[in-house]
């Protein structure tokens, strides 16, 4: 029996972080697909978060404590790879135990310090620039941004009985997110259960609330062509398991769809598709997400969230790599309800129908429907 195993104790000279960080931190592209970001990025974000992860003001220090740094580099590598604790715990020669509370803390100053840098709430003028950036990849006019919601996988939470357990048959909670049209996350909702209704969701959001309180900095509303004279209001696309309204956009629902809704559907699929392969690009790069999350239901939160600005901190700035457009998404969707919609949101879901079908019209749209 030890009273430290004789592995810990090589910890100063063979654990990962004093053999292969080094050499790691030589190679650029090596330290990128270890860490999923570039030396610099690394090297800023510890600055930025580094002292919120020293130990207690009255520690002792000694020699061995874990430094910042190497909480950092644990941290990074469990996102990035999504292996066992115990793997880090030999690899870094720390105790289990040791490594869990790392990573605990760690996701969760790394939220609370990127949260009001990369995710901030957008000013009129950023609202205005978002929905440039989808007219100019998505010709869909006065869209300020894309919205979905995702299942993502966890281990069943103790005495929870069925309330993470989706209509999908495993246990997840739902992650709720928007997105601009640099794939880039607007704002994110974590921690509703799996089992709740996804229109509940939706209206339980902080984004939601603060949508219907206009409370958003969102622009008024502006004509959609150069043509029309009617004013229409920035709106966030959505798929049919939302409903309709002034600053809420979804597809026409039913069968038999004249080919004027159909046209329609088609326009908007191509700019909410930038909320699924945002997830698809967030899945590929933090592969955490590739099998369920096996702790308590708050770290797991703290875990998305984590991932959720630093996808935002890395695509901001180190651009994005060409294995980032390669995935397959392990995120579920939420299942679709009808809701009756508004006349004044159908009229404007109209009006911008009957655009696509004359100003608006693409050359290639027929051919897509």
């Amino acid at each position: 029996m030890y009273l430290v195993h004789p592995i810990l104790h090589d910890r100063m000279t063979h654990s990962m972080f004093e053999t292969l960080y080094p050499k790691l931190r030589q190679h650029e592209k090596t330290f990128f697909n270890y860490f999923r970001m570039s030396v610099k990025s690394f090297d800023d974000l510890l600055l930025l978060i580094g002292e919120d992860l020293l130990p207690r003001a009255n520690y002792v220090p000694r020699e061995d404590v874990v430094s910042p740094e190497q909480k950092l580099v644990i941290t990074l590598r469990y996102l990035a790879t999504g292996c066992y604790f115990a793997d880090l715990h030999y690899a870094y020669r720390l105790e289990k135990s040791t490594v869990i509370d790392i990573v605990q803390k760690t996701v969760y100053v790394i939220w609370n310090k990127l949260k009001d840098i990369v995710m901030k709430e957008p000013s009129t003028e950023e609202w205005m620039e978002i929905a440039r950036g989808f007219e100019k990849y998505t010709h869909f006019p006065n869209c300020i941004g894309a919205v979905d919601g995702k299942h993502i996988r966890i281990i069943k939470p103790l005495d929870s009985g069925s309330m993470f357990y989706n209509y999908k048959h495993f246990f997840s909670t739902v992650l709720l997110a928007a997105c601009d049209a640099n794939y880039c996350f607007i704002s994110i909702d974590v921690g509703a259960c799996g089992k709740s209704n996804d229109s509940t969701i939706f209206k339980n959001s902080t984004f939601f609330k603060k949508l219907t309180e206009k409370s958003l900095n969102i622009p008024g509303p502006k004509p959609v062509s150069e043509i029309r004279t009617t004013r229409l209001p920035h709106v966030i696309v959505e798929d049919e398991a939302f409903s309709l309204s002034e600053h809420i956009m979804r597809p026409y629902c039913g069968k038999n769809l004249t080919k004027e809704k159909r046209i329609f559907n088609y326009r908007l699929s191509r700019a909410r598709r930038y909320i699924e392969c945002c997830f698809g690009i967030l899945v590929n790069k933090w592969r955490i997400f590739h099998k369920p999350l096996n702790v308590h239901i708050e770290f797991a939160e703290n875990i998305i969230k984590a991932c959720c600005v630093l996808h935002n901190y890395v695509r901001l700035r180190d651009g994005y790599r060409y294995e980032d457009t390669l995935f397959e998404t392990a995120l579920d969707g939420l299942c679709t309800t009808t809701i009756r919609p508004g006349v004044r949101s159908r009229n404007t879901r109209d009006i911008c129908a009957d655009n696509f079908m004359k100003e608006g019209r693409l050359p290639w749209q027929e051919k897509m429907i």
